[in-house]
């Protein structure tokens, strides 16, 4: 109310209608459009299209080797969702996987001298394939196609 008081002193009353009055009737009709939008972008996303800045480095950058060292490794998110664990098997070469652990669902440590070990229930992995060394766990980790990019790791 007062700034309708305020801008009635200074502006003839047909400006101050369609100044103040129009900007609620096209905010909620504005809004409504944006919900179709963005549903029908959801939806495409499970089309098989590639993520976001797949393709340019500086985008998909997962993680810089640097950070990652030669028989050890990193545990970093994943785009597509979760986390993966990233092995650096050595000097020109990384492996990675989903992180989590398929035996009751934790997300696995950094990899160590080889090996990828969940904390939860101590179930193991080679950091070179996922293969399970030691359950409980029934299966080994899935394996999720990177490569080296420069000076980072990035999706393949």
């Amino acid at each position: 109310m007062l700034c309708g008081i305020a801008v009635a002193l200074a502006v003839p009353s047909g400006i101050l209608v369609t100044a103040c009055g129009s900007t609620p009737t096209s905010g909620s009709t504005g809004s409504g459009s944006g919900t179709t939008g963005n549903t029908g972008s959801a939806g495409s996303t499970g089309s098989g299209s590639p993520p976001t800045g797949r393709g340019n480095p500086s985008l998909s950058a997962l993680v810089a080797l640097a950070d990652v060292p030669e028989g050890g490794g990193a545990v970093v998110d994943n785009p597509n969702g979760g986390k993966m664990v990233i092995a650096r098997t050595s000097a020109t070469e990384v492996k990675a996987f989903n992180a989590t652990c398929p035996h009751q669902g934790s997300i696995v440590g950094e990899p160590s001298g080889g090996t990828i070990t969940c904390p939860s229930h101590g179930s193991q992995f080679g950091s070179s394939d996922g293969s399970l060394k030691k359950g409980p766990a029934t299966k080994g980790l899935t394996a999720i196609n990177v490569k080296i990019e420069g000076d980072q790791i990035v999706l393949a």
